[in-house]
C-alpha cells in the first residue's frame, strides 16, 4: 500500500512538473530562428512549379533577403495592390488584387477579449508577426510540345478589381466578390469569392474562358501561408497546437508542424482530403473536391513563414472556344465541431483533444447537451461533475470501504513499523500477510484517483480547446471559464477540499510519506492557480462530492452493514 501510494505521488509530481515546465516555456519563449534567405528553403519536387516568391519583380524595396535581417518588425512581405473590403454578418474581410488573396479576416462574433467587446478577433492578417493568408492560382508551366497555352495567374499576379467595397445587404443570403485577369494570348480568368450569411465557409471559383484557337492547360493549386509566431491565448500556446494539419483517406489526420516544414518539405500525393493551419480556437482550411488527386506540399520561407498547400495532379484542359470552372471551398473561422463535421470528413478533429479524444468527445457532447437546458457553461460543468460521480459511485464505494478498513488497521500497522524498525523487507512481508488475513486490497483506495486522471485530463482539453467555452461566464467574478480565476478563489477552495479529503483517508505509516501527503494540497493549489477556472470548478465540485460520498459510505453504509 505504502509503495503504491508513493508511486502515485511521484507520478502526480511528474505530471505537475511537466505542466510547470511547459508554463515556464510559455512565459519565456525562445527567440525565433530565422533563415537568412528564402532561397535556402527546400521546396518539394512537386511544389517546384508553384511560385514561392511573395514579392513579384518591381515590388517593394524590402526584398526577401533584406527583410530577413529584421524579422520582428511589422513590415509587409507581400505585394499590395487594390484592397477589396467585404462586410457580412460574420466577417470583415479584405481581399488584395495581388493574387486575389484573402488577406485579412476579422471575426465579428468573436471579440478579442471581454475588455474589448467591440474589437473583433483578427484571424487572418497580411503583416508580420502574425501573418496568415489564403492563396490560390495556377502553377507555372513550361511551353508544351503541342503548342498549348500555359500562361495563367498565380498568387503574385495582379487581378483587375471591379469594385473595392462589398456589403451583404439585409435579406440577402449570399455575396459574390469577383476579380479577373486576361493573359497576353487572350484567355480570361475570373476568380470569385462567395460569402454566405451566417457561414464561415467561403466558396472560391476559378473560371477559365478560352476564346483562342489553341488549347489551354494548367494545374490549379491552393495554399495557406502563416508565420511561426504563436498567438498567446488561454493558458498559452504550449498547451494548444499551432501549425499545419492535413487529412486524407490513407493516413487520416496528421499534424505537420512548423519544425517538420523546416526540416523536411512535404511531398505527398493522395486522393481527396484537406489541409489547414490551426491555432487555439480557430483555423483556416482549404477543402478541395474529394475526387481530385492532390499533391500536398510545404515550404519554409524567410522570416519564419511557412506554406502548406496542395496542387491538382491532373491538369485542367480548356478547348478552344470553351470555358471551364473549378470550384473550391475555404473555411476561415472558429472550431465549431458540429459545423466542421458536416463540411468534410475529419475536419472536426482540428479541435485537438490529443490522445484522449475518445474520452473528451463524449464529455463535450454531454456537457453541450446539459448546456442546452441550463444555458450556463459553469452550471453545466457542475451538473456534468455530478453525473460523472454517479457513474463511478460503485467503484468509489468499494474504494472508500477499503480505506475504512485500512484506517482500522492503522494501530496494527504502526505496531509492525515499531517492531521491524528499518527492516523494510520484513515490514513489507508482514504488512502483506496482514492484508491477506484481513482480506483487504491495499490498492483499493487509489482507484478513484487513477480513474479520475484520464477524465481530468480529457476535461482539461475540452475546456481549453472548445471555442464554445471561450469567454463563457459563470457567476460573479468568473467572467471567462477558459482562463484562470482572477482572484484565485476556486484554486484555494480546491486546496481546502483536497486537505479535508486527505484527513478522511488513512495516513501513511512512513512519516516521510505522511509529510509529502500533507504538502500535496499546497502544491496542487499552487499549480491550479494557472488552470482554466472551469477546470478548477470541476475539481472543487468533484472533491466536495467525494467528501460527502466518503462520509456517507464510511459513516452510514459500512456502519449499517
Amino acid at each position: 500500500m505504502e509503495t503504491q501510494r508513493l508511486l502515485l505521488v511521484v507520478a502526480l509530481g511528474l505530471i505537475l512538473f511537466m505542466i510547470w515546465d511547459a508554463w515556464e516555456k510559455y512565459q519565456n519563449p525562445p527567440p525565433p530562428t530565422t533563415q537568412t534567405i528564402a532561397g535556402e528553403a527546400k521546396p518539394s519536387a512537386a511544389a517546384g512549379e508553384v511560385p514561392s516568391a511573395e514579392v513579384p519583380e518591381g515590388g517593394p524595396a524590402a526584398t526577401r533577403s533584406k527583410a530577413a535581417a529584421v524579422p520582428d518588425q511589422r513590415i509587409g512581405v507581400l505585394q499590395y495592390g487594390d484592397r477589396i473590403e467585404v462586410k457580412t454578418d460574420v466577417y470583415h474581410a479584405v481581399i488584395d488584387s495581388f493574387g486575389g488573396d484573402l488577406r485579412i479576416v476579422d471575426l465579428l462574433q468573436y471579440p478579442v477579449s471581454l475588455d474589448e467587446p467591440d474589437k473583433p478577433f483578427r484571424l487572418m492578417n497580411d503583416t508580420l508577426p502574425q501573418l496568415f493568408v489564403a492563396q490560390s492560382g495556377f502553377a507555372k508551366r513550361r511551353p508544351t510540345a503541342d503548342g498549348s497555352l500555359v500562361t495563367a495567374p498565380n498568387h503574385t499576379t495582379r487581378y483587375r478589381v471591379q469594385q473595392t467595397r462589398y456589403v451583404l445587404p439585409d435579406g440577402q443570403e449570399a455575396l459574390d466578390v469577383t476579380l479577373d485577369w486576361t493573359s497576353p494570348e487572350g484567355v480570361r480568368f475570373v476568380k470569385t469569392y462567395t460569402f454566405r450569411r451566417g457561414e464561415y465557409l467561403i466558396e472560391v471559383r476559378h473560371r477559365i474562358e478560352n476564346p483562342t484557337a489553341r488549347i489551354w492547360r494548367g494545374n490549379y493549386y491552393q495554399q495557406l501561408q502563416k508565420s511561426g509566431e504563436t498567438v498567446k491565448m488561454g493558458i498559452g500556446s504550449t498547451y494548444t497546437y499551432t501549425g499545419g494539419v492535413l487529412y486524407d483517406n490513407e493516413d487520416k489526420y496528421q499534424k505537420i508542424s512548423f519544425d517538420d516544414m523546416r526540416e523536411e518539405p512535404l511531398n505527398k500525393t493522395v486522393k481527396g482530403g484537406w489541409a489547414a493551419m490551426i491555432q487555439h480556437y480557430f483555423l483556416g482550411a482549404w477543402i478541395p473536391p474529394q475526387d481530385a488527386r492532390l499533391n500536398y506540399y510545404t515550404l519554409a520561407l524567410a522570416q519564419e513563414r511557412f506554406v502548406l498547400g496542395m496542387k491538382m495532379v491532373d491538369e485542367t484542359v480548356v478547348a478552344p472556344g470553351k470555358s471551364q470552372e473549378l470550384v473550391d471551398r475555404l473555411f476561415v473561422g472558429p472550431k465549431l465541431q458540429h459545423v466542421l463535421e458536416k463540411i468534410a470528413p475529419g475536419l472536426e478533429l482540428t479541435v485537438d483533444y490529443g490522445i484522449l479524444t475518445i474520452i473528451a468527445k463524449p464529455i463535450f457532447w454531454l456537457l453541450e447537451f446539459i448546456h442546452r437546458f441550463v444555458g450556463n457553461w459553469g452550471w453545466s460543468i457542475i451538473l456534468l461533475t455530478i453525473l460523472i460521480k454517479l457513474a463511478f459511485y460503485k467503484l468509489s464505494e468499494k474504494s472508500y470501504k477499503s480505506m475504512a478498513q485500512m484506517r482500522k488497521l492503522q494501530p496494527k500497522l504502526a505496531a509492525l513499523k515499531e517492531r521491524y524498525g528499518d527492516d523494510k523487507q520484513k515490514l513489507q512481508q508482514a504488512m502483506m500477510e496482514m492484508y491477506k488475513k484481513e482480506k483487504i486490497n491495499p490498492l483499493g483506495g487509489c482507484l478513484p484517483i487513477l480513474v479520475q486522471i484520464p477524465v481530468f485530463i480529457a476535461l482539461y482539453w475540452v475546456l481549453l480547446e472548445s471555442v464554445e467555452l471561450r469567454q463563457a461566464p459563470w457567476i460573479l467574478w468568473i467572467r471567462d471559464l477558459s482562463t484562470r480565476d482572477p482572484y484565485f478563489v476556486l484554486p484555494i477552495l480546491m486546496g481546502i477540499t483536497m486537505f479535508i479529503q486527505q484527513k478522511l483517508n488513512p495516513a501513511p505509516v512512513d512519516p516521510i510519506q505522511a509529510k509529502v501527503m500533507t504538502f500535496l494540497p499546497i502544491v496542487f493549489t499552487f499549480f491550479f492557480l494557472f488552470f482554466p477556472s472551469g477546470l478548477v470548478l470541476y475539481w472543487v465540485v468533484n472533491n466536495t462530492l467525494s467528501i460527502a460520498q466518503q462520509w456517507y459510505i464510511t459513516r452510514v453504509v459500512i456502519k449499517e452493514k
